[in-house]
């Protein structure tokens, strides 16, 4: 079975993660798990943490002369504001002035601050903002980052872009999959339309100055998806379902959304439902349209996955919201921690990491085999058995 974990805090030593079910002889490239993670840090309106940190990835076990051994892989991701935060964060027993201990006392409207400290009877807030910090998705990029090298292997490609951000523009960007690949990495925003991403930028000046936060809706797109993956017999192997859960789980995102999602619950099924045709030369089946964004009861059909993710202003305002100190139940302004403008860009390179885990997943359920070749062998076995259906 193919999973993942991550653990670590946001001012901790490090983040760490394990991805297992891997299969044998799986060529593994440090520099395509560093590049994304640089992507990650891009983005106009990200905040001071992304002028600290240099996320570069140690693989620790799993790998042998760049190929993977079918152990579990261990990787880590040094924090290096850490050497700021080592009396604050250590993990032996440690006693602290008041004043020195950065305690945080006043939940953060919108964050897990208050949720997690009443679940956990934390006195310190910091106990509970640490693990529920965005920061983790720095490890989860790096085991994607795997995941989308095995999926490089059978031909599937993924990409993200932003298509709305503070409502710009008005009806959210629909591109082609050439399009948005066509972005380059270090577009400001992630943003195909030129005039659309200069407007972002203002709106993301004046919304800086007023000491606020913005959200928006990111796209991941993935290509070349085989037909069958996921199950329609199960509720829990829905494929959409667990599209829906991965991305939901990225922090700040309040909605998802898969092909015309959203929309298509206003408009008449004639106008949702995609239409089956057949290419006798392909000898494949087809679609003209793909408003079910690749996905028909919890199974791949063969087209693009589509997926968004709505993500609402992140929770740390410079100009705080109103709180209460959790000790002297007295109204006070909420918690600053070093804060982001916005992150949908970097939310984008997230999706596409979940993304591409749930893929991986899913191919390793439906094709198996202990080696890369014995994989290759039973999704060759598939496609052939597709062409003759």
């Amino acid at each position: 079975m193919f999973r993942f974990t991550t653990a670590g805090e946001s001012h901790g030593r490090a983040l760490v993660a394990i991805v297992e079910g891997l299969p044998t002889g799986l060529s593994i490239d440090i520099n395509e798990i560093n590049h994304e993670l640089w992507r990650r840090q891009q983005g106009y309106g990200r905040g001071a943490r992304m002028k600290i940190e240099k996320d570069e990835v140690q693989i620790l076990s799993g790998v042998r002369h760049g190929l993977t051994l079918g152990s579990p892989l261990a990787l880590m991701i040094e924090n290096r504001d850490w050497q700021n935060w080592g009396e604050i964060m250590a993990v032996a027993p440690k006693e602290l002035a008041p004043e020195k201990s950065r305690q945080v006392k006043r939940p953060r409207p919108g964050h897990a601050d208050l949720a997690g400290g009443l679940k956990y009877d934390a006195r310190d807030l910091r106990n509970v903002l640490e693990r529920a910090s965005a920061r983790e998705t720095a490890a989860r990029v790096a085991c994607g980052a795997i995941a989308k090298q095995l999926l490089g292997q059978f031909g599937i490609e993924i990409r993200s872009h932003v298509i709305q951000l503070g409502g710009i523009p008005e009806k959210p960007l629909e591109l082609t999959f050439d399009q948005i690949s066509s972005i380059p990495d270090d577009s400001p925003l992630n943003c195909a339309d030129a005039d659309a991403q200069r407007k972002m930028i203002e709106l993301i000046d004046r919304t800086k100055s007023e000491g606020d936060t913005l959200g928006g809706i990111f796209e991941v797109v993935a290509r070349k998806v085989p037909p069958g993956l996921g199950s329609h017999t199960s509720w829990d192997q829905k494929l959409d379902g667990r599209f829906a859960r991965a991305i939901m789980s990225i922090h700040a995102v309040k909605g998802v959304a898969i092909g015309a999602g959203i929309e298509a619950s206003s408009l008449p099924g004639s106008q949702v439902h995609d239409e089956i045709t057949y290419s006798e030369k392909a000898k494949e089946f087809t679609r003209a349209t793909n408003r079910a964004g690749g996905l028909e009861g919890g199974v791949t059909n063969g087209e693009e996955i589509r997926v968004r993710g709505y993500l609402k202003p992140i929770s740390t305002l410079r100009r705080a919201l109103r709180s209460v100190d959790i000790d002297t139940k007295q109204e006070e302004k909420a918690a600053f921690e070093r804060s982001d403008i916005t992150v949908v860009p970097a939310a984008g390179m997230i999706g596409e990491a979940m993304v591409a885990l749930v893929l991986a997943e899913a191919m390793r359920e439906k094709f198996g085999g202990d080696s890369l070749g014995e994989m290759k062998r039973n999704f060759d076995g598939y496609r052939e058995q597709l062409r003759e259906y």
